[in-house]
């Protein structure tokens, strides 16, 4: 139907000037639930890990997983990539989730949970059939949920609730739920692992940092006389308190001192190698994780980013599709080739003086078409006919060539 202004006039709509008719005033409408003012289903750290640089480890390699394209896709009789499947599924993975996360921020919110959990369940809570009817139904919503019970053949997880807007606790089947454990239990979650040893060492630095510099002046006064019976102690605790309301009643923190006493400040305090401990734990957590301090900063190199994907992001992706393939996916949809992959964009580690040496390569052994080439530089398809051509752009075409078959043997005409 063609737009006009009088249909413009009648279907549009302002949020601005949105008017309720039954009382010409403006239109506020009825909001229920429990009211926050962040959003309350963003993963929450527990142990102390929001205070230690942990948490620095976990966003860093969630959103390195997060940036894999995981897709539910077809493959063909060779176990080729075949086509994307265009269902409710891969929309939850790529688009959106659920009403508050896409499907990268899912993702991203998975592998933290994980990490800091030990395992997580992904959890399908909108489903075109009830699960424990029928297992061929189709998913319209996921959502990451912590796991609080483990039972024989079911889990006890708590979600959020985005109809109520809180979290609450249900008891799942294991068979419709995506358990994930870490791939790094053993490093992050056993309770004598690197990481909690590391994360006990952080935190006894920072008590020792807060007793510090808690105001405490460190003084020690000698007196000029002993102080070995009770009633020169107690006049010694009345010097020290008579001192202690001098430097706290005035202005600006003076007191005086009598003239045979001696007052000694501690310049430094007794050094410890918590320290030491930290940076050698620290170290050890990272070469564990097959992570090199370089990966946070930015100056790692191609080598290293590989170690990196290879050692650290690769395990854990795979657990998450694998998990998604046997929980998500019908043994039927499976035998007809169905599965869930991640891909990962291969030229974001080229260096942008590179990447044309790359494209001639792949080019010029017939992988890549030049429109392809031009998708993943960021430009639009050429219109030129060979722009869509497999082939190898520096071999000469003949104007023609016809086969015929005369008795069994074939003969080559060229017309020029």
């Amino acid at each position: 139907m063609s737009e006009t202004i009088g249909t413009r006039l009648i279907h549009a709509w302002n949020a601005f000037r949105a008017r309720d008719e039954t009382n010409n005033d403006y239109y506020v409408p009825e909001v229920r639930g429990t009211v926050y003012s962040s959003n309350p289903s963003r993963p929450t750290f527990r142990s102390g890990n929001e205070k230690t640089i942990i948490t620095a480890v976990y966003n860093k390699i969630a959103m390195d997983v997060a940036a894999y394209n995981i897709q539910h896709i077809q493959l063909d009789k060779n176990s080729r990539y075949l086509k994307t499947v265009d269902d409710s599924l891969n929309q939850c993975l790529t688009v959106s989730a659920n009403k508050d996360q896409t499907g990268r921020t899912m993702i991203q919110d998975l592998v933290i949970s994980m990490f800091d959990e030990g395992s997580v369940a992904l959890v399908p809570v909108e489903t075109s059939f009830d699960p424990k009817i029928s297992t061929s139904y189709d998913i319209f919503s996921l959502r990451v949920g912590r796991i609080i019970d483990f039972y024989p053949d079911y889990v006890r997880v708590e979600l959020y609730n985005d109809i109520i807007g809180c979290k609450q606790q249900y008891i799942m089947p294991k068979s419709i739920c995506a358990i994930i454990e870490n791939p790094l239990y053993a490093v992050m979650n056993e309770p004598n692992s690197t990481l909690k040893r590391l994360t006990q060492k952080l935190g006894m630095l920072d008590s020792v940092d807060a007793h510090n510099s808690a105001g405490k002046l460190d003084l020690i006064i000698q007196l000029p006389y002993t102080v070995r019976s009770e009633a020169i102690q107690k006049r010694a605790e009345s010097r020290v308190k008579d001192l202690e309301t001098q430097l706290s009643t005035n202005k600006y923190g003076i007191a005086y001192a009598d003239g045979t006493e001696k007052i000694t400040q501690l310049n430094r305090p007794i050094e410890s190698n918590l320290l030491v401990q930290i940076q050698y734990l620290s170290e050890l957590f990272y070469n564990q994780l097959g992570i090199s301090e370089d990966v946070f900063s930015g100056k790692a190199s191609e080598q290293i980013l590989r170690n990196y994907y290879d050692r650290t992001i690769e395990p854990i992706v795979v657990a998450i599709i694998e998990e998604m393939n046997r929980k998500f996916l019908t043994k039927t949809a499976r035998t007809q080739g169905h599965t869930i992959q991640g891909f990962r964009d291969m030229f974001r580690l080229v260096p942008a003086n590179e990447l044309a040496s790359v494209a001639d390569v792949l080019s010029r052994n017939a992988i890549l078409t030049p429109n392809e080439i031009r998708g993943i530089m960021g430009y639009k398809p050429s219109t030129e006919s060979e722009a869509d051509e497999l082939r190898n752009k520096n071999m000469p075409i003949e104007d023609s060539r016809t086969y015929k078959t005369t008795g069994g043997k074939e003969q080559n005409e060229k017309q020029v």
